[in-house]
């Protein structure tokens, strides 16, 4: 089946954006540097242009489908704090109260001093942690993945989202560990959308993933996003690789002996779900009308303006208050809202689309959305690590020049 495109009346010139095409045949499909991959591009309320390229399983030589799955991971954090942010709406909290108002056993947190081990140094935060840390990564919090004492500390202590692990169970443990910073002084890409998560079931009362069923996926149509894939959806679930050092691919997560073939006992809210392009498309498009889609309200207009606003102190970008070098985005001219991460400027960030909001995943999953233009890209492949290639500057570079008016 063709999906039917409209690049023309999207304000897209076909042959510049049919350079897409091009560019991923010629860079990653015919070299095998990836497997598979698809896009999607829309604007003023048009499909522009959707392609699915290579294999979605090269052992088995399938191509890949316009239907296919994808492992969507840290694309998973804008609709957990989408979920977040409607439970504001509703008046059950305010973004700087604290976290320990929701998760009692939170309220003795301290912060790394000095040392590790038994002769680690803490002290209490100069404030606790809130709500808005922990939408936007300044909690304090790591993902443990580091060399620093407290980054140990994560991995001794067993902090890790493994099978057995409940999201409840988790975030207890995460709340007795040292703090790497005083909240709200530095940036740090955390496990803090996990906690997201559990705040969502505490104030619901509905675990995470019956609360997406019921507030986001139902709503929007997006009936092939889940923490799991359903026994029947499995033939249409992509095969996830590695980059090897000699450049080859390695598989890493074969569908069909798939851990996501059954339901996780750890609903992860930082990097869980699974889902199609199309079904993220719907997501981006709310986004895009300003929280709408297809007549369903899914979080206030004001609110989402408020999320895509940059909440680092000062106005300051990544470069200068983030700590470590692993996010989905580079730093220089990007600020953080509630989130999501945004372009603060064209100049600094040597990129189009200022006033863009966007994340992306560890498989090298990407969106975003630019409201200036009216526009929402969706890039899905499953490679990682995430930072082996830069698509979402290379697709920048070809979508922006297609624009026409």
């Amino acid at each position: 089946m063709t999906i039917e495109t409209h690049p023309r009346r999207a304000g897209f010139a076909p042959a510049r954006l049919d350079r897409i095409s091009e560019h991923l045949h010629r860079q990653y499909i015919e070299p095998g540097k990836i497997a598979g991959c698809q896009v999607a591009v829309a604007r003023r309320n048009q499909l522009a242009y959707f392609r699915s390229f290579g294999y979605m399983d090269r052992e088995r030589q399938r191509p890949m489908r316009d239907d296919a799955i994808f492992r969507i991971y840290s694309m998973t954090k804008p609709v957990t704090s989408i979920a977040l942010m409607q439970l504001y709406e509703r008046g059950l909290f305010q973004l700087n109260d604290p976290v320990h108002r929701f998760i009692p056993s939170w309220r003795n947190q301290q912060v790394w001093v000095s040392g590790e081990g038994d002769s680690m140094q803490t002290r209490a935060p100069r404030d606790p942690v809130t709500m808005r840390h922990v939408l936007m990564h300044t909690a304090g919090l790591s993902y443990g993945w580091g060399e620093t004492p407290v980054d140990r500390l994560y991995r001794s202590a067993g902090v890790v989202r493994n099978e057995g692990e409940t999201l409840a169970g988790f975030v207890e443990k995460l709340g007795r560990m040292p703090l790497a910073f005083d909240p709200g002084s530095r940036w740090l890409y955390s496990y803090a959308t996990d906690v997201c998560g559990r705040l969502v079931e505490v104030l619901s009362g509905q675990s995470l993933d019956a609360y997406f069923a019921e507030h986001i996926f139902t709503p929007l149509g997006m009936t092939d996003t889940a923490f799991s894939v359903a026994p029947d959806k499995l033939d249409r679930f992509a095969a996830n690789y590695q980059r090897q050092p000699d450049k080859s691919l390695r598989l890493i997560d074969d569908p069909l002996a798939s851990t996501y073939a059954h339901t996780p006992s750890m609903l992860s809210g930082g990097g869980g779900l699974t889902g199609t392009t199309a079904d993220y498309l719907r997501f981006c498009d709310m986004l895009r009308q300003g929280g709408e889609h297809a007549g369903e309200r899914i979080i206030g207009s004001r609110t989402l303006r408020l999320m895509t606003a940059n909440h680092l102190p000062g106005g300051q970008d990544l470069a200068t208050i983030a700590l470590g070098d692993f996010a989905e985005t580079a730093y220089e001219g990007v600020g953080f809202g509630l989130g999501f991460a945004m372009s603060l400027s064209e100049v600094a960030t040597g990129a189009l689309g200022v006033g863009d909001y966007y994340w992306g995943g560890a498989a090298s999953t990407i969106f975003w959305v630019d409201p200036q233009e009216d526009l929402v890209v969706v890039f899905m492949t499953q490679l990682m690590p995430s930072a082996t290639f830069n698509f979402r500057g290379q697709l920048k570079n070809i979508i922006y020049a297609a624009i026409e008016d």
